[in-house]
């Protein structure tokens, strides 16, 4: 019980606060709108460039780590894409995107504030190792799949398609946070004391601010029809993911106790608010992602729970 009333109740209140504001009208739809853009396209990607660029590369870039929970994510994505598919007979654009929204967790604005409460602020390299290469990855995968899916039969060559693929991710703010921290981490480029200054004020705005305005988006997700689609879509973020990262990290890598914890909370995360965002920019499959992550973000306060209990 303690676990949960000092790890996981505080970030879901927070949540909950902006949820409260949004539905009784104290924050506007454009507040809301606003504060999510500071979060995420300034505050987080300062957090992301300031963790990359005093990362230890050497000692937190372990393969067990990130074969463990990548395993786990793209068996989320076959589980979601081919039930999708095959079980629900979805079309293929529709598919790609039910797929995604089963491959993407919410690394950052739940995976960070939860094993920080959870095991101390020194505990998140393992985190960041993750996060690093985690929308680069995923968002490469995923539109690469989706543009292959929509121009099947075009005649699109594969220079025009890698040229659009990595021109969509290069151009996401967090990308480019993290690139940037890897340019002064592998060059060693000094600072000035006054810019590390500002972009740690920056940085400590962003995980509360990130919180809040996630409250006041999922307020916008009703959940409505498509109930099997979006179950399947919650058993493979909640349960299959972070179980198979955890068979994969005790018994075959064998990680230390601090990096099967990153691996495997952040693995049990529910679909981030990405998943809709890239069904919205497609325009497929917008009501079964957008219900996924508000059902699968209230249903994890209790997964998230039980795998607290089984960490060490």
């Amino acid at each position: 019980m303690s676990a949960l009333l000092d790890v996981i109740l505080p970030v879901f209140l927070v949540i909950g606060f902006g949820y409260g504001a949004a539905r009784l009208g104290l924050f506007a739809d454009s507040a809301v709108d606003g504060l999510m853009r500071f979060a995420q396209s300034f505050a987080v990607p300062c957090l992301l460039f300031k963790s990359i660029a005093t990362l230890d590369l050497g000692g937190s870039y372990d393969a067990g780590l990130l074969v463990s929970f990548y395993a786990g994510a793209f068996s989320g994505f076959a589980f979601c894409f081919l039930g999708a598919r095959h079980v629900f007979h979805r079309p293929l654009t529709d598919s790609v995107a039910i797929g995604f929204a089963g491959l993407f967790s919410n690394s950052l604005l739940l995976g960070i504030p939860i094993t920080e409460r959870a095991y101390g602020i020194e505990a998140l390299s393992g985190n960041f190792a993750i996060i690093s290469i985690h929308s680069p990855l995923l968002y490469g995968f995923g539109i690469s799949l989706m543009e292959w899916a929509r121009t099947r039969g075009q005649g699109l060559s594969a220079p025009a398609l890698t040229r659009q693929v990595l021109r969509a991710i290069f151009s996401q703010p967090l990308v480019i946070g993290i690139t940037l921290g890897f340019v002064v981490n592998l060059s060693g480029l000094p600072l000035p004391g006054a810019v590390w200054s500002a972009v740690d004020l920056i940085a400590r705005a962003a995980i509360p601010a990130a919180l809040f305005g996630l409250g006041g988006v999922l307020l916008r997700y009703r959940p409505e029809g498509d109930r099997a689609t979006i179950a399947m879509v919650c058993a493979a973020a909640l349960i299959l993911h972070p179980a198979v990262t955890w068979l994969l990290a005790t018994q075959v890598f064998a990680l230390d106790t601090s990096a099967l914890r990153s691996a495997v909370l952040t693995a049990s995360m529910a679909p981030g608010i990405n998943a809709y965002l890239f069904a919205h920019l497609y325009g497929v499959a917008k009501r079964v992602s957008a219900s996924a992550v508000l059902i699968a973000t209230a249903l994890s306060i209790g997964t998230i729970w039980m795998w607290l209990a089984i960490l060490p």
